[in-house]
This record gives structure tokens, sequence and C-alpha cells, in this order.
């Protein structure tokens, strides 16, 4: 396996790995590095896959200069090397929001997080990052996204996931389709009455671009592809709720 690297908006770097056996035409991992005066990672892999993401941030910046890491919800593959990278970077903390810190990290972290309120709003020097949380949208409790206001973009986690490899970086594509193509093999998406609302607030930030961790970063009409992904879930609610 291999990690690639593409600048997906103005300072902002998609890390990709493909694991090939995971479904068919394979699945991509991605996080997302933000190079600012604090450099912050959102996501850190699985465990395994350390040394490939470590070498891709290397090829940006320094990984020893690493000062936040983040992840949409605990889970092995969005945080599961979270404390090798605390132990590779001296300065680097995890910042999440609060409920997140007191369920999981608090005892999880090698070092004490930085719990954050939803809408907290960071300078990063060169990007300003506001928390979301999202809880149970797609799934989990503690999860949240990170919304860069500087580039507009919406570190969405596994919103929108989709199958098999491709490019880097998509334009106007349909993103709904592919997404509930993956729910129908995987059933991550948590339905509540909730999830839809969730999906209309994130696209009232009108996000430029969307980056996604399991399938190609998307610019063009983002705050559209949220509210169709919110219309296509409210309609399984209500079929459920129905039947």
């Amino acid at each position: 396996m291999n990690t690639s690297v593409h600048e997906i908006a103005d300072g902002v770097y998609r890390l990709s790995t493909c694991l090939p056996d995971v479904a068919t035409g394979g699945f991509t991992m991605n996080q997302y590095l933000i190079d600012a005066d604090e450099p912050l990672l959102f996501h850190t892999g699985l465990r395994g896959m350390f040394p490939l993401v470590s070498d891709a941030v290397g090829r940006v910046l320094d990984p020893a200069r690493l000062r936040w890491i983040s992840f949409g919800h605990v889970e092995a593959d969005e945080c599961g090397a979270m404390n090798e990278w605390l132990a590779a970077a001296p300065d680097a903390q995890v910042r999440f929001h609060r409920l997140g810190c007191m369920v999981s990290l608090e005892d999880m972290a090698d070092r004490p997080p930085e719990p954050v309120d939803d809408g907290d709003r960071h300078d990063l020097g060169g990007h300003v990052i506001r928390t979301v949380a999202t809880p149970h949208v797609p799934h989990g409790w503690e999860a949240q996204v990170l919304y860069d206001e500087t580039t507009r973009t919406l570190l969405c986690g596994d919103l929108f996931t989709q199958l098999g490899d491709g490019p880097a970086l998509v334009h106007d594509t349909d993103l709904v389709g592919p997404a509930l193509e993956a729910d129908g093999v995987f059933g991550a998406t948590a339905l509540t009455p909730s999830t839809a609302p969730t999906l209309r607030g994130l696209a009232d930030l009108e996000p430029r671009t969307l980056a996604l961790m399991h399938g190609p970063a998307f610019v063009g009409d983002s705050a559209g592809a949220l509210r169709e992904l919110a219309d296509a879930y409210e309609a399984r609610v209500t079929r459920a709720v129905a039947s």
C-alpha cells in the first residue's frame, strides 16, 4: 500500500490510502492535514497505518511540528494511531468537543486532551477552525465535524462514505447515490429524527469543499449535496416510521 498526498484547498492536504480488500474496488482511508502555524491532523488512521501516514505528513511538513489532532468520532480508523502521533510530536494534543473527551479521550489519550464546546472557533495561524458537534451523525454519540472557515472546507468524517478508489478531488458530481450505496453495504448511518436537521445545519455553513474520509474530496455545490443527503435520509426515516 502507499499513501498519496494532494492539496485539495489552500493549505489543506488529503492523505489517502486505498485498502484493496475491504470492499469490491477497494476502500479509501483519508486523513486531512492543515498546514498552519499550529498544524492540525484530522483523522490519524489505523494504528498499523502510522508509518504510511507519518511518511505522507512528512512530504508536507515535519511531523514533529504537529500541534493538534482531531477526528470525527472515536473509532479505530479515525483515531487508532492517536498515541503514536502524541509520541512523535512532542507538542501535539488531541482537540475534541467536551463530550468525547469526557466519555473516552481523557482515558484513552496518553496526554490530556483539550476539550472544546460546540461552535468553538480556534485560529491555527492562517486557518480558523470551528468545531461542530453532530451527535449520532453519521454515527457515534460523540460525533463531530470541523469546518475550516478560511478555505470553507468541511472536514466531514464518515459523511458521504463511498466504496472504491477514485480521484483525489471531484467537481459537481453525485455524492448522494454512492453514499446510499455504501450505506446498503455497511449499514453505518444512524437514522434518527435529528439526522436530516443536523445535515441541513451543516449546509447552512455554505462550505465550498467537502473533505470525505472515505472517498474523494468534493468541490462544488456542497450545501446542495448536504441538503440532498438530508432529504434522502429523512425519507428513509419517514418510511421506517410508517411501516
